[in-house]
């Protein structure tokens, strides 16, 4: 269909009408939300699709010559699913999966036939039940049986041991879309240091609001997380605000392509290798090394640390986390900085 713009005037034709409504600008948008849904299938699908358990830590507990050989048959297994070790006791095994060193443990009676598997499905109850799953096999083999003992295990409101992830993916949904609200309201780049810090300053608001409000909803409201309610809080702080500041940063040195950015760091890379969906030794070697540097990892990984683990294990991912927040906050006011000409915002002068 063909429209006259007055009379005497020749018609538009059809591919006018197409340059007029989708601006090349719109087109190389629209091209990169297409890459970024593909890229989105294939990360989830490509991380997701085919769990393998890969040297999972994995403790023995047995008498020295019987742990020996115990270990040397678990590391022969075909596609080396444990990276099995030696140690001293049961007790010291408990221990050890409490501090989040090993996913499980064999505790081998020498006397009899039936052996120990004690599992952690507050850590992910894929891991548990695949670990079960492999051992039961291995001990049929050795015609022995095995007893299954969950030493710390997942809240029966806590489905899977999921609400801790959903929380953080959550969490991370909330700072990278403040941010690029804060910034796409008025253009998307930070125009100005002053301007960048009263972002900033924003997201700190945002963040504390959000963890609370996350952690409330987890906790006391659906009782999904039972325990740790501050440390919940505070760790969602610290996620929401992480994400904020890189998001503004990616902004700042990107312009609104920045937002794509984020959005294939946090949600197409980082969700699927958070190890929440699946575990991390249940992942493919790309995401299993990737997930722990990224938000949605580090976040999972301490969430249930503190929830089921006693807050065990958490200084490095709380290190990534502040990492991600540091660096996203010097970048955003040093780009602003090295504008040399700043962009008024709508209704006001340049250089507000």
């Amino acid at each position: 269909m063909t429209q006259s713009t007055g009379p005497g005037t020749r018609p538009r034709s059809f591919l006018g009408e197409v340059r007029d409504a989708v601006t090349p600008r719109a087109t190389l948008l629209v091209l990169g939300v297409i890459a970024l849904m593909l890229l989105f299938i294939t990360s989830y699908v490509g991380a997701l699709h085919h769990p393998k358990l890969r040297d999972a830590p994995f403790g023995v507990a047995a008498p020295p010559p019987v742990a020996e050989r115990t270990v040397t048959r678990l590391q022969e297994l075909p596609g080396s699913p444990l990276d099995p070790r030696a140690v001293a006791d049961e007790e010291s095994a408990r221990r050890q999966i409490e501090d989040r060193d090993i996913d499980g443990a064999l505790v081998v009676d020498p006397g009899g036939t039936t052996d120990t598997l004690l599992v952690a499905t507050g850590g992910g109850t894929a891991l548990a039940t695949t670990l079960e799953r492999l051992l039961t096999e291995t001990e049929r083999d050795e015609r022995r049986t095995l007893r299954v003992e969950d030493v710390v295990p997942a809240s029966a409101q806590d489905a899977n041991g999921l609400s801790s992830f959903y929380l953080v993916v959550g969490w991370c949904v909330g700072g990278y879309l403040c941010a690029a609200i804060l910034a796409i309201s008025a253009g998307a780049r930070a125009s100005t240091p002053h301007r960048a810090l009263i972002r900033l300053g924003t997201m700190a608001v945002v963040a504390v609001l959000g963890g609370l409000g996350g952690a409330l909803i987890a906790g006391p409201a659906l009782d999904a997380l039972p325990d740790g309610f501050a440390g919940l809080w505070g760790l969602g702080a610290l996620i929401i605000f992480a994400v904020g500041a890189a998001t503004l940063a990616l902004q700042a040195a990107l312009g609104v392509v920045g937002i794509g950015v984020a959005i294939l760091l946090v949600v197409i890379l980082g969700n699927p290798s958070s190890g929440g969906a699946l575990p991390t030794p249940l992942l493919p070697p790309f995401w299993a090394a990737l997930g722990p540097a990224l938000p949605p990892g580090a976040g999972t990984w301490s969430a249930r640390s503190i929830v089921y683990f006693r807050g065990n294990d958490v200084t490095v991912p709380l290190l990534v986390l502040s990492a991600w927040a540091v660096v996203g906050t010097a970048v955003t006011v040093l780009m602003s900085a090295l504008r040399r000409h700043p962009e008024p915002e709508p209704g006001r002068p340049a250089g507000v």
